[in-house]
Parts: C-alpha cells; sequence; structure tokens
C-alpha cells in the first residue's frame, strides 16, 4: 500500500465483531512455515468473550481500507496483565504501529489497576522479540518444555506422592526454578499465559485438575501441577489430548526421573496423549530432563515484561 495512512491518522480502538476479515487478511499468512497463525481461529470466539478482564485493540488507519495491527491484553491478577497476540499489517511497517498498539495496551492494563504487562516471544522470532523490546518490555526469564509419554505403569521408586498443596508451594519456593522463573509458572485460566506463582495456585490445581509432589525422607524433592487439558490436531490432521502442567521443579536427577514418571501416570490417568511440562531454561535443567529421556522442546521461549509504575 504505497499510499498508506501516516502515523498520525491511526486510530486505536477496540476490536469488533465485524473486523474479522480484516484481520484474517493480515495474519493468514504469518508464519506458514511454522503450521501458520492462530488469530484467525479464535478472533470470533474473543469477540464472545470481550471486555471485563479481556481487551483487543486494533489500530484503525482512518480513511483506509483494512486494520494496521491487533493486539490483546488480559489481566490474569488484580496487578498483572498479558499481552499477546500482537500482529502489524506488512503493508504499514515501519509507520509506528507496533508502538501505539503496545501503548493503548499499557494504558488500558494501567487503568484497570496492573502494575506490570508481560508477554511470551518464541525465541525463533527475531522480528517479535525486536518489536517487544522496541516498545518497552525488558527480559524476564525463560522456558521450555519436557514431553514425557503418558505412562499407566511406570515405577516411582523411592519416592512417595502426594498433592498436598503446602508441600508443593515450599517445594517451589525453595527451588532454583523459581529464582531464574521470577517466581512465574501457567496461568490457571489463560493458556500460553505465565503469571505469579502462589500456594493459592497449587490449592486451585488440586481441587480442579492434579497438583504433584514427590517426598522422601529428605523432604520435599519435586513438584508439579497439572493447569489443564486441551485437544488438538497433529500433522496428519488426528485429534491428539494433551496434558499441560504449571511447572516443572526438582533437586536432582533422580528426584527429575521421579517427576516424569509421575507425569506419565497422571497424564495416562486422564487418558492423554501427549504432555507439555513448563520447565526453567537452564543448562541443569534442560540437559536433566534430556538425561531422563522426558523429551524436550526444539527450542525455548522468553517472557518479557513492562513495568507499568507511573504508567
Amino acid at each position: 500500500m504505497s499510499d498508506a495512512a501516516e502515523a498520525d491518522d491511526f486510530e486505536v480502538r477496540g476490536a469488533r465483531p465485524e473486523d474479522y476479515e480484516a484481520v484474517v487478511a493480515f495474519t493468514e499468512d504469518t508464519w506458514p512455515e511454522r503450521g501458520g497463525d492462530y488469530v484467525p481461529h479464535v478472533y470470533e470466539e474473543w469477540m464472545e468473550t470481550e471486555g471485563g478482564d479481556q481487551r483487543t485493540l486494533v489500530l484503525d488507519p482512518v480513511g483506509e481500507e483494512g486494520l494496521a495491527g491487533i493486539v490483546q491484553g488480559v489481566l490474569l491478577s488484580e496487578h498483572e496483565a498479558w499481552a499477546q497476540a500482537m500482529r502489524v499489517n506488512p503493508d504499514y511497517r515501519g509507520r509506528g504501529v507496533s508502538s501505539r498498539l503496545a501503548y493503548g495496551l499499557f494504558d488500558w492494563a494501567a487503568d484497570a489497576g496492573a502494575s506490570v504487562c508481560r508477554n511470551m516471544v518464541f525465541s525463533w522470532n527475531e522480528a517479535g522479540l525486536g518489536q517487544s523490546r522496541s516498545v518497552g518490555f525488558e527480559p524476564a526469564t525463560a522456558f521450555r518444555w519436557a514431553h514425557p509419554d503418558p505412562d499407566p505403569g511406570i515405577g516411582l521408586e523411592g519416592f512417595e506422592v502426594t498433592d498436598d498443596p503446602a508441600t508443593a508451594w515450599t517445594c517451589f519456593q525453595g527451588s532454583d526454578a523459581a529464582g531464574h522463573l521470577r517466581g512465574l509458572s501457567l496461568d490457571l485460566d489463560e493458556s500460553w499465559a505465565l503469571s505469579e506463582c502462589s500456594l493459592e495456585r497449587f490449592r486451585r490445581a488440586s481441587e480442579e485438575a492434579a497438583n504433584i509432589a514427590l517426598v522422601d525422607d529428605e523432604g520435599a524433592r519435586a513438584c508439579t501441577y497439572r493447569a489443564r487439558e486441551y485437544d488438538r490436531e497433529d500433522d496428519d490432521g488426528e485429534t491428539e489430548t494433551w496434558a499441560e502442567y504449571g511447572v516443572g521443579v526438582w533437586s536432582d536427577l533422580d528426584a527429575a526421573r521421579g517427576l516424569f514418571a509421575a507425569v506419565a501416570r497422571d497424564a495416562a490417568g486422564v487418558g492423554a496423549d501427549r504432555t507439555r511440562v513448563l520447565i526453567p531454561e537452564t543448562p541443569r535443567h534442560v540437559t536433566d530432563a534430556a538425561y531422563a529421556r522426558a523429551g524436550i522442546s526444539d527450542e525455548p521461549d522468553f517472557v518479557l515484561a513492562k513495568d507499568l509504575a507511573g504508567h
């Protein structure tokens, strides 16, 4: 678009159901080599749940066809906001689209009481990483996924499994993983989002899904919780059930083996075909998971944070 609107002609506004085709037009070809973008598939669902703790913004080039960009924000707690799905129409790159969208979202989050806004960017997404830094997000932490295979008969030699939330919380708090992850783990309500872990999170997981802590004579040695199960299609179009675990914490290699075995049994118990466990992106945790033959993702993901104090 050679005569695209100048930045001063852009309007940040709330997304509308009738924006669907315009959003799909500039997001449907994002990352085709990696399976495409999820935004076209969830936009209509977003519009059904818009409002309250969720806000989807678009950048409207006044007087021009289409849209220049989109971003969504979600309040995960009274003081934590999460930014996701920031996309810029290629026809408007270099015109301040991402900064207009980001600061519109920061305004909304700050007005709602949030003191921090975080996002997650795939480590391979160089453009997304640079875009996030350019609008004020700073590096926070990195994680990877472990993928132990569900197995109902795998043994847990030397450990006792308990679902006591306080035991799991104490284990998490005392771990080096908690420090590396800045106290974050998978949110129970918003998929693909990390928020501050707490005793209440382990309590909720125990009541709604599953809480897992491994103990022996030395005390709590490992913990995790099942955040959710969901179905998705594999590369052949077959539906698979996934069990997702919010954080993986362990004291040593034996405890890692025990934890992944406990996850394998729990996942099999809910009929899951695949699993993923969030683990810290550190040499110890990644190599422990590899040594324990838990299966690890090829690349890490990065979490960044924007301090909204005084915004």
